[in-house]
Formats: structure tokens, C-alpha cells, sequence
């Protein structure tokens, strides 16, 4: 019963920015959030989550604070309890067109675009989203501190991850599934010894492992 009510009380503490806007009379509160900024390859992915206001209690938390199964269950169980999810990419090729900030924020506004209904406001990661024509405000660590984008960071997490797994079939040499794409030191070995593949991003700096 105490784990119960300590889940609860941290439930509603990560709330408290929805629940701030739902009693202001804004129903429809989507979290924002990405996955991808950092690695070399693949593209980065943003997520939005809009939650019913009546929401049931479940232990969500910023997805890199969680295992990979951790995750995976957790992707289930907010795409059963959200009241929409929109997802928006965009691949190495536009990231290095406009650069990785701006592909972000391209990759967020179109996650907002995917929803199947648009919210009245947006809590999103770190910086607030330019020319979105919704009332917005950025939370710094906001996947730490707010539970909407705690699950906006999941349903971003696991879908990239999805796709590099994919990636990994299809460029074996690199071990994508492993790092998903981030400089560890066996991707940049790969790098060294097979050149890039068509979805690293050129205008990443690789640097050789010597």
C-alpha cells in the first residue's frame, strides 16, 4: 500500500503541469518530445502524447532512465491509455540539409501535425517549438519532470530504435541494432573500416579512433 501511494504522489507531481492547464480549461495537452539528436546515423524522431484528463495512474519516467523492455511495455501501455499519439522523422538526408536543431524541430511540428486531433496546448523538452501556431511552454529536463513527455520521450525512444534495428538487417557491417547509430567506439571502428553507409550523416563530424 505505501509503494501504491508513493507511486501515486510521484504520478501526480510529474502532472502537475497538465493538470495546471486542465483546470485552466485546456483539455487537449500534448507532450513533445525526440530521440536521435546525437548519434551519426539515422533519423531523429519526435513524438507528441495527448492523455485524457481522467488519466489512470501508471510509472512512467524519461526513457533513458529505462531498459529496453522497460520501454517496450511502457510503449504498449501509453499507445492503450493515450488519447493520441502523432510521430513525425526526419532522415540523415534533411538533417544535413538544415542541420539537426532544425530537423528537430521540423520532426516535432510534424509528430503535432500526426495527431488525430489538435491540442489546445503543448508541453515540450527543452526549447520551444519556432512558428508552432499552438500556446506552448518548454520544460527544461521536461522528460524528467513532466509525465507527457516522459511518454512523448518513450514512443520517440522505441521507434527510432525500431527503425535502426531495421537499419542493422539491412547494413550488418555497422551493428546498428547495438548502438542504434550513436559514436560508441565499435560504430566508429566500422566507420574506419567500411566508409559511411547511405544513412550516416555527412555533415556529422566522425572522428577516427586513431
Amino acid at each position: 500500500m505505501k509503494s501504491k501511494k508513493l507511486s501515486e504522489s510521484l504520478f501526480l507531481k510529474k502532472l502537475k503541469w497538465e493538470r495546471k492547464l486542465w483546470n485552466n480549461g485546456s483539455i487537449l495537452v500534448a507532450g513533445i518530445d525526440e530521440a536521435g539528436r546525437g548519434p551519426l546515423a539515422g533519423p531523429v524522431v519526435a513524438a507528441a502524447v495527448i492523455f485524457p484528463k481522467k488519466t489512470k495512474p501508471f510509472n512512467l519516467n524519461d526513457s533513458k532512465k529505462l531498459k529496453t523492455n522497460q520501454r517496450e511495455k511502457l510503449y504498449d501501455e501509453i499507445l492503450d491509455k493515450a488519447l493520441a499519439v502523432g510521430i513525425g522523422t526526419c532522415n540523415e538526408k534533411i538533417i544535413d540539409e538544415i542541420n539537426i536543431l532544425q530537423a528537430t524541430y521540423r520532426a516535432m511540428t510534424e509528430a503535432i501535425a500526426a495527431l488525430p486531433i489538435i491540442p489546445e496546448y503543448v508541453l515540450v523538452d527543452g526549447r520551444e517549438i519556432p512558428h508552432l501556431n499552438i500556446e506552448q511552454t518548454a520544460i527544461v529536463k521536461g522528460d524528467e519532470k513532466c509525465y507527457s513527455i516522459a511518454a512523448a520521450s518513450i514512443i520517440a525512444k522505441v521507434t527510432r530504435d525500431r527503425l535502426m534495428m531495421a537499419f542493422d538487417r539491412k547494413y550488418p557491417n555497422y551493428l546498428f541494432a547495438r548502438h542504434k547509430g550513436y559514436p560508441t567506439r565499435k560504430h566508429k571502428e566500422a566507420i574506419n573500416k567500411y566508409g559511411a553507409c547511405p544513412i550516416h550523416r555527412a555533415s556529422f563530424k566522425i572522428k577516427s579512433n586513431g
